[in-house]
């Protein structure tokens, strides 16, 4: 008669050894070296091949970036241009001044001959006196505020040896007798580029920018020559 617990022990016992010689062959192969020559063997966890974690292989969401167009000479790119600049400024200024003149002319001289003689003074010594206040008090305070807005398109002058681009753009619209004239002019890196052929003002360096309107409502504002000369300086 057939022990039925021993035999169940022995085949648990074999089961359980199988269990643990396939987690060691696990464990061997993916502490292996890679390009490590390895036998072909029947598990299936040998025929498993190792992939890198990237989004790309794993995510159903993953869309690749466009590639990188390259910008040559005399390319177009579009200028987003947005600067806005604030100063606040305070001063006083207190200045008092007081003077007092008395001089008195004690002694004189004269001529006599080839000889210098003291001269009287019959009149009495002459004498001066005066005195002289001042009082000044400014008090001053400025706050200023500019914004300049709009967009341009800035074709590619010049390449430089490091890969920056040279921008140079101009526009003038008129309308009527209104004329808006707008020029730019700076450097910008590649890679400060979008991928929609656009960069904003702030990336480009040595940034100048000249905006110029002229017709109806520029003379409606604009200061005349002598207003301009008497700012400038402020006789009284």
């Amino acid at each position: 008669m057939i022990n039925t617990t021993l035999f169940n022990t022995t085949l648990f016992n074999r089961i359980t050894f199988n269990k643990f010689i396939v987690t060691l062959t696990v464990l061997l192969g993916s502490l292996a070296p890679a390009g490590s020559a390895q036998a072909q063997r029947a598990s299936l966890y040998q025929q498993q091949t190792a992939t890198p974690l990237t989004l790309e292989h794993n995510s159903w969401l993953y869309v690749a970036m466009p590639p990188v167009r390259e910008i040559q000479l005399n390319d177009l790119v579009t200028i987003i241009v947005n600067q806005a600049q604030s100063s606040v400024s305070e001063g006083e200024v207190q200045r008092i001044t007081q003077s007092n003149i008395d001089a008195r002319l004690r002694d004189w001289v004269e001529l006599q001959g080839f000889g210098i003689k003291l001269a009287p003074q019959t009149a009495g010594d002459p004498r001066a006196r005066g005195s002289l206040d001042g009082q000044l008090r400014t008090n001053a305070e400025i706050e200023t505020a500019s914004q300049i807005q709009f967009k341009v398109t800035a074709r590619v002058v010049d390449v430089r040896p490091n890969g920056n681009l040279v921008l140079e753009a101009h526009s003038a619209v008129r309308d009527n007798d209104e004329v808006w004239e707008a020029s730019l002019s700076g450097i910008v890196r590649r890679e400060d580029i979008m991928p929609d052929n656009t960069v904003r003002s702030e990336k480009i360096a040595e940034l100048s920018v000249h905006k110029r309107e002229t017709g109806h409502v520029n003379d409606a504002y604009r200061r005349g020559w002598a207003l301009k000369l008497y700012d400038k300086f402020k006789p009284f």
